[in-house]
Formats: C-alpha cells, sequence, structure tokens
C-alpha cells in the first residue's frame, strides 16, 4: 500500500479534552490521495476502528475541533502546509493525540524529523496492510495504557513512580513531574526513552538495547532516530546548562547516570 500528500494552512483551534481511549478507537486519516484515503479508512473500519478520512490541514483541524480523536495518521507529502508543520503545530497544544507519520521510503531525513517534533511512531511507504495496523495498535496500546514497568513484571514490585535528580516520573498516569512540579510534555516515543534509561541506570545501553527497551518503537536503530530521541530528551531533562542525566558513550551507546529511586 503506498500512501501521500496535501494541507492547508491553519493554526487549528483549541483541542477538545481526550477521552480514555474505548476499543473501538477513532483514527483521523489526513491524506490528499483520494483513492489510497478511501482504502485506508475502510481498512481500519473492517479491523474495528472508526476511522474519518481529510484532504488537507484544514479539514484535519475542523475534525480535531469538534470530534475525539484517539491517532492521527498523517502523511509527510503534503501540499500547502506539509505533514511536518502540522506535527509542530500539532505538538505545541495540550491534549493533542499521537501521531504516526508516514514517511517516504528511505527519506531518513523526514523520519528523524519527524521524531524530533514529537511524531509517536513512523510508518515508510509502500507499506503492508499488517504493518499499518500493528503500528496503529502499538501506539494506541501505549497512549491508553500505564504500562507496567518490565521491571516490575519481573520483581512483582508495585513502584507507580520513579524519582531522579528532583524529577518524578508518574507511570500511573504516564507524565513527567519537573523539581518544580511542573509537568512536562511527553512524547510516547520521549516517555518509552526515559523509562528504559530509568530501569537500567548506570548502565551502558547500546542503540539496538535502546530501541528493544522501548519497546521497538524505533524501526531500525541503525540511522540517527535513537541519537535524535535521546537529545530531545535531554533537552527536556537537562536544559541548558545543566546537570548531564544522559552521557554519550562512544563507539557504545548511552548510560544513564543519575540515581533512581522508585516510590509506590
Amino acid at each position: 500500500m503506498n500512501t501521500p500528500r496535501d494541507p492547508k494552512g491553519g493554526s487549528g483551534p483549541e483541542l477538545p479534552a481526550r477521552r480514555s481511549l474505548e476499543p473501538e478507537a477513532h483514527i483521523l486519516v489526513v491524506e490528499d490521495d483520494g483513492p489510497v484515503r478511501h482504502l485506508i479508512t475502510r481498512l481500519l473500519r473492517e479491523n474495528g476502528f472508526r476511522a474519518t478520512g481529510v484532504r488537507d490541514g484544514q479539514e484535519m483541524w475542523e475534525t480535531l475541533g469538534h470530534a475525539e480523536v484517539d491517532l492521527v495518521l498523517l502523511d509527510i507529502m503534503l501540499p500547502g502546509q506539509s505533514g511536518l508543520e502540522l506535527l509542530r503545530a500539532l505538538r505545541v497544544r495540550p491534549g493533542s493525540p499521537p501521531v504516526v507519520m508516514v514517511t517516504a521510503k528511505g527519506e531518513e531525513a523526514d523520519r528523524v524529523l519527524g521524531l524530533d517534533l514529537g511524531a509517536d511512531d513512523y510508518l515508510p511507504k509502500p507499506f503492508g496492510r499488517p504493518e499499518l495496523l500493528a503500528r496503529i495498535r502499538a501506539v494506541l496500546r501505549r497512549a491508553r495504557a500505564p504500562a507496567s514497568s518490565s521491571a516490575e513484571l519481573v520483581t512483582g514490585a508495585t513502584a507507580r513512580q520513579l524519582r531522579f535528580a528532583g524529577w518524578t516520573l508518574d507511570m500511573a498516569r504516564r507524565e513527567l513531574i519537573s523539581p518544580s512540579a511542573a509537568v512536562v510534555d511527553l512524547s510516547g516515543a520521549e516517555y518509552d526513552l526515559l523509562l528504559a534509561f530509568l530501569e537500567h541506570p548506570h548502565r551502558v545501553l547500546a542503540r539496538d538495547q535502546i530501541s528493544e527497551l522501548a519497546r521497538g518503537r524505533l524501526a531500525d536503530p541503525f540511522d540517527r532516530s535513537v541519537d535524535v530521541l535521546v537529545s530531545r530528551l535531554r533537552r527536556k531533562i537537562e536544559g541548558e546548562g545543566g546537570t548531564v542525566m544522559i552521557k554519550t558513550v562512544r563507539g557504545s551507546g548511552y548510560i544513564f547516570l543519575a540515581a533512581v529511586e522508585r516510590t509506590a
């Protein structure tokens, strides 16, 4: 299946509060190619989803303004306002839904930029129906579940918060709370990456290990995706000139330096 292009401008309205996910999740497909858009929406409906197809950014904002959307499937190659521009605008709005970007096959730069702007996953074209459904379901599961950590599953511990250097990661709410008690917005990919580091502090993690620990979110750990996500996470928890918590180990990967405390 191929996928591709379209929006007009639009800074977008306030987004309605997102509901807790129901079994019939609502997917918004932003795709200007009519036959492809209809094929994707029909496939989603046949597999238990609600699906709305729109042609461009203007229609996307109109839909988000009046409907509860659980995930946006957003093509990059859109005339007018591109998918990346729409993603950037979405990510500055509280409560925006998860976004799966559709990129041209082999366009690593687009994938990297999409992740850097806050995409939850990306799907390179051409893609098959099983992969499309699997990626959408995986992102929805991550958005829906409080997600017990792997360490809890092994030890039977009931920790619901991980504390480090004054920060708190609340796993029940999937929220990162700063030392000043402010909630810091994390994309799904950033949350999974931080959780992987917090569950394996003081241990060098190679890029392929990070990709695996982050629930396979990164399709290719050997491109720049892991490095981009690490850089993005660093900016949020370290700030400019702040304490180094994620150290690059040349030729090996990354290590999380801060002490981690588990609390119920």
